[in-house]
Formats: structure tokens, C-alpha cells, sequence
């Protein structure tokens, strides 16, 4: 566990990876750039069996998230997602030309 700007995170830190950027895409989809460069696909839904991620099971809330400090985050930044948890739970996404 880490803590930062007095929010505890699960996990470890991993040096040099914050979301960058974000952009919903549909059906709980949210394509994000990591401060790698690296843009993958997440799935929200993955989290839903967790419960402090059960407002997560409305798309309008799903659709209004932010970027604050390198953090996906929900609900006014009630509800976030650690960059390094983010990265782990997203999928490679390959831009076709």
C-alpha cells in the first residue's frame, strides 16, 4: 500500500506510469495513454465485482470520469483507479493506419 496526496493506494508504486489522458469509447470502454505513451483499452466491467466499484454499474457514471494527478477517477474523485492497477486490468490496443 502507498499513499499519495493522502488518498491509500493497493499495491505498489511503479516509477513513471500515470494516465496521461483518457477518452470513453462505449460499452464501459475507456481508451487511455499512459504517461509511457503506451494507449490501451479498459473495461470497466472487469471491476464491478468489487464493491466499492459498484457506481461503475451505471454508464453515465462510467462516462464521467476524470484525470486528476495521473488517476482515472469517478464520482468527484470518490471512486479511483491506481495507474499501475489500471495498466494491469487494460488491454493492448493496436490503432489501425
Amino acid at each position: 500500500m502507498y499513499v499519495v496526496d493522502g488518498i491509500a493506494y493497493a499495491g505498489e508504486p511503479v516509477e513513471g506510469i500515470e494516465v496521461a489522458s483518457a477518452r470513453y469509447v462505449g460499452n464501459s470502454i475507456i481508451l487511455v495513454t499512459f504517461s509511457t505513451g503506451e494507449v490501451r483499452l479498459f473495461d470497466v466491467t472487469r471491476l464491478l465485482h468489487m464493491p466499492v466499484f459498484k457506481p461503475l454499474e451505471d454508464e453515465a457514471v462510467v462516462q464521467d470520469f476524470k484525470v486528476e494527478f495521473g488517476i482515472l477517477t469517478w464520482c468527484d474523485g470518490e471512486v479511483d483507479i491506481a495507474p499501475e492497477a489500471l495498466y494491469e486490468r487494460s488491454y493492448e490496443y493496436q490503432q489501425v493506419a
